[in-house]
């Protein structure tokens, strides 16, 4: 089997076999793509047999040499490292040459997030029109609960357990979760139910739609927290992450709970969501410096 027929059946296993997301095969598969076309410009006899350590590190600096971030460069080893494992244990060879190979350092980049005040600014919409009413809904539902983007777009309202106060979302890797929902995101989800049934066209129950009877589409849903930020009067760009980097930051501050939260947010790696204790020691080193007698030298 050559090596654009492994690249394939490496895709399908990921595909129906771990259920990946339609954009992460896609990125997969770019990565692959990039990567067998270099060795076949060096080499037009490659196979999956003959590619080593040295060839694999050879690729991964010559993209680094076009200013690729490390982070990039990072994924590049991982989508290949996977695919030579895949190869590895349906027996097409004996060792996988990309195991060792390393990477540049990432730096890794601290989440912004918004204070609490901010996000009760942001929040004070008036209610003076049935849009509000659904952009509210699905800004204190962002706070409220840490949603993706995709998880609050593709929102049912069989996914929403008001007497519980739960919400069920699919998240990556079509893994389902349930999740708390604050008091006043559930007051502001029962304000939209009746005039989301209303433009409903479809009936297709979605909790978000457009006033043209379909499902708000993402970047509608974007575009409406980035309007209320500026009519609101805040200077932060404001956007769906940031508004779940808020929720994970002020929920783990008052808890300290990392594996609740980890939970809620649906990482499959805690070390992902250790990036938030981060935040709350910068934050109490903040308020140590402002509020400690003698925590700075007097000049």
């Amino acid at each position: 089997m050559n090596i654009d027929d492994w690249k394939e059946r490496y895709l399908e296993y990921c595909e129906i076999q771990r259920n990946l997301a339609f954009l992460t095969i896609k990125a997969y598969r770019r990565d692959l793509d990039s990567f067998i076309k270099f060795h076949e410009n060096n080499n037009p006899k490659t196979s999956v047999e003959t590619i080593t350590e040295s060839q694999i590190s050879q690729f991964l600096v010559e993209e680094f040499s076009k200013n690729i971030s490390a982070k990039s460069i990072a994924r590049y080893r991982s989508s290949i490292n996977n695919f030579f494992n895949f190869i590895l244990h349906n027996n097409g060879i004996d060792k996988n040459p990309a195991e060792l190979v390393n990477t540049p350092k990432i730096r890794h980049k601290l989440p912004e997030v918004l204070d609490v005040d901010t996000v009760s600014r942001l929040l004070n919409i008036p209610l003076d029109s049935q849009i509000a009413v659904r952009d509210k809904a699905i800004i204190e539902l962002f706070y409220s609960s840490g949603l993706r983007l995709s998880e609050l777009s593709n929102l049912q309202w069989q996914n929403i357990d008001f007497p519980q106060a739960l919400v069920t979302v699919t998240g990556k890797g079509n893994k389902q979760r349930l999740i708390p929902v604050g008091k006043h995101a559930l007051y502001a989800l029962k304000e939209l139910m009746p005039i989301s049934k209303l433009w409903d066209q479809q009936q297709a129950s979605y909790v978000f739609i457009s006033k043209r009877g379909g499902k708000l589409a993402q970047r509608s849903i974007q575009a409406r927290i980035k309007y209320w930020a500026q009519k609101q009067g805040l200077w932060e760009r404001v956007y769906p992450h940031l508004l779940r980097h808020s929720f994970a930051s002020h929920v783990l501050e008052s808890s300290g709970d990392l594996r609740a939260v980890q939970e809620m947010l649906g990482h499959a790696d805690i070390s992902t969501t250790q990036v938030y204790t981060h935040l709350n020691f910068q934050h109490l080193a903040k308020v140590y410096d402002k509020a400690h007698p003698r925590a700075r030298k007097k000049t």
